[in-house]
């Protein structure tokens, strides 16, 4: 169905919905009822042919859907549970679950044909980033991502798996590499008098306890996992972006500009947000595509939680100015 005829079917069952709600609501609440206010009545009754209309508009979108292409956003550090930040004003992943299912129901969505990847994300956990990936490959349509303010580690993990991926100018695309780390407080333990008693079973079942000095053979163990992690991680992105894994290697896990990341192959393109639509209305061969933003649904106690903690550090915000002062006047404590 064509966009017009869509347009057209979709005010004419409108039209019908709202003039039968008016008809059924001003007979059954102004005519018959004499003993109702007038008022009361024509309330009743423009309240009617609102929820109708409602209800007939999305019976209309999701017998005629306006869009083709779905998008999906992976955006703040990528998790299991989407992680919470230090503070309320830091960014939140979205859960890597929760994009795994969206991408699957844009799969499962006939009207679905292509789908578009937003990542604005400095990376996170290396199984959740996996799986989103996975999630990308299996779509049936053409994907293509596209890099906002970052794209970088696991952020470009999942990249690697879409046909193509596009930034600006100024995003920052690369940190091909894994990372990991431990604290060593031995000596601070020691200091208190705190020492380690080791009860396990195995070799390495305590490696990287900060309450000991690791051994050699502890520190190759440890770093021996990393560079499985690393050889996997460049094996996927040679594998998905078709490059050598020398030239990956050669980067050494540095982040690059868009265009400098376009000069070494980690980005197919440089562009704008209408650049990869068009782009992606070529992949579809039409001549434009209607995006729709798919997003989870967040739960009445997930949004209450949001905004305490926004209320909450805003209240902490402002007792902190008060008693920290502008730096032009002697310090005071108002509250």
């Amino acid at each position: 169905m064509s966009e017009r005829t869509r347009t057209v079917v979709t005010l004419v069952v409108g039209l019908v919905a709202a003039a039968v709600a008016a008809v059924v609501g001003w007979a059954l609440l102004v005519r018959f009822p004499a003993d109702l206010a007038d008022l009361l009545g024509v309330v009743l009754v423009v309240g009617l042919v609102v929820l109708a209309l409602r209800f007939v508009a999305r019976a209309m979108r999701a017998r005629y859907p306006a869009y083709d292409v779905a998008e999906v956003a992976v955006t703040g550090p990528i998790s299991r549970d989407g992680g919470p930040g230090p503070l309320p004003t830091s960014p939140r992943g979205t859960p890597a679950d929760d994009i795994v299912e969206q991408i699957e129901r844009a799969d499962e969505d006939d009207a679905v044909e292509g789908l578009l990847v937003k990542l604005n994300t400095p990376g996170g956990e290396v199984v959740p980033s996996d799986d989103i990936r996975r999630a990308i490959v299996r779509f049936d349509g053409p994907t293509l991502a596209y890099a906002t303010d970052t794209c970088a580690s696991g952020g470009y993990w999942i990249a690697s798996g879409c046909d193509e991926l596009w930034a600006r100018d100024a995003s920052i695309v690369g940190s091909i590499g894994v990372i990991g780390s431990r604290v060593n407080v031995s000596d601070l333990a020691e200091r208190l008098g705190v020492s380690y008693e080791r009860f396990a079973a195995g070799r390495y079942k305590d490696a990287g306890i900060p309450l000991k000095e690791m051994d050699d053979d502890e520190r190759a163990y440890l770093q021996g996992i990393i560079d499985d992690f690393y050889d996997n991680f460049v094996e996927r992105v040679a594998e998905g972006r078709e490059m050598d894994e020398a030239a990956i290697r050669d980067t050494e896990a540095r982040v690059f500009v868009g265009r400098d990341a376009h000069e070494r192959g980690l980005v197919d393109d440089i562009g704008a947000r209408d650049d990869v639509e068009e782009r992606l209305a070529g992949l579809l061969e039409r001549d434009e595509v209607d995006v729709e933003e798919f997003t989870p649904q967040q739960s009445l106690a997930a949004r209450l939680r949001g905004g305490a903690e926004s209320v909450a550090y805003a209240l902490g915000a402002g007792i902190a100015g008060r008693v920290v002062g502008d730096g032009e006047e002697p310090l005071k404590l108002r509250f």
